[in-house]
């Protein structure tokens, strides 16, 4: 029992040393959705998400890089019609990374239900999100901004956790098989 509230205690501390990077990206995440409803220049009625299509540089905002270290990162690009948002989190070791691909992997094919989560993510990133400017014009902006940094530390703490588990099973089976051997 000791263990298990020690462990509360040590994921409380770095949810609040990661604080600063997720409010960074809340507060740059509201800035970036001001999208609006901009046809594509190339394809007569239809309205491609400019930031996916990279037809036209000057419809592209300035890709802005959100660094907590090299291995968790945000990348938000901007457009006029659109914002794509990619996320790497850190993942220390062999089984965190599992994990947390069989994680994201589960999402994305669920993406259909998340509405702004891409099926799949850009290159180099764990996961990303696409939000256009019909969702834009029909969820609350700041509420879109949440989400995404309320996932992401949802991910990041269910990964933990589990990884926590499968040590605690693999420390059980490794007690009973030294208990059974004589």
């Amino acid at each position: 029992k000791v263990t298990v509230s020690v462990l509360y205690w040590c994921c409380g501390t770095m949810a609040k040393a990661q604080e600063p990077y997720f409010d960074c990206i809340k507060r740059t995440l509201h800035a970036a959705i001001c999208v609006t409803n901009f046809p594509s220049p190339a394809v007569e009625r239809h309205n491609k998400p400019e930031v996916e299509m990279k037809t036209t540089p000057e419809l592209l905002g300035n890709p802005i890089l959100i660094c907590r270290d090299d291995c968790e990162r945000t990348l938000i690009e901007p457009s006029v019609n659109s914002v794509r948002v990619s996320m790497c989190f850190r993942m220390g070791d062999a089984t965190a990374h599992i994990i947390g691909e069989k994680y994201v992997g589960f999402l994305e094919k669920r993406a259909g239900a998340f509405h702004i989560l891409r099926r799949k993510p850009v290159e180099g990133y764990d996961i990303s999100f696409l939000i256009t400017n019909d969702e834009a014009e029909t969820m609350h902006k700041h509420k879109m901004a949440d989400f995404i940094v309320e996932l992401i530390t949802h991910i990041e703490k269910d990964i933990s956790e589990m990884k926590t588990m499968i040590n605690g099973r693999a420390h059980n089976v490794a007690v009973e098989w030294f208990n059974a051997c004589p």
